[in-house]
């Protein structure tokens, strides 16, 4: 098997885990200060009706795979934390600027400060 397809298969996989433990982690922090409701959300969504957090591990393993192919073209000078924290803030500022106008949602949380945050919390963890 090729290293390329090792890395987006174990990228894919390592990210939609994240996303059931440190993603979430993240979320049930956030939730005991009320700042968003309970983890695992079982919300219906479109287009499919999947639950929203079976849809979040994909696209969370959607990003690991990225992360998997693009990792070796990645200085080997910066830390693993600090790329995995890149991919973080990548990932939250696509969620922000492209997929929320998809969704007909207002760009960037409409630029409140407590939506910004709790999207790179949760991203970045």
């Amino acid at each position: 098997m090729p290293d390329a397809l090792k890395r987006a298969m174990f990228g894919f996989a390592a990210a939609a885990l994240s996303v059931l433990t440190f993603h979430a982690a993240a979320w049930e922090a956030l939730h005991v200060f009320g700042l968003m409701p309970p983890p695992y959300p079982t919300k219906a969504v479109p287009p499919l009706g999947i639950p929203q957090i079976v849809s979040l591990c994909f696209w969370g393993g959607v990003w690991g795979t990225l992360f998997g192919l693009v990792l070796p073209r990645l200085p080997t000078s910066i830390p693993m934390w600090l790329k995995g924290a890149g991919l973080g803030i990548t990932a939250a500022l696509f969620g922000m600027f492209v997929v929320a106008p998809l969704k007909g949602q207002p760009v960037a949380g409409g630029l409140q400060v407590l939506s910004l945050l709790r999207s790179f919390a949760i991203n970045g963890a």
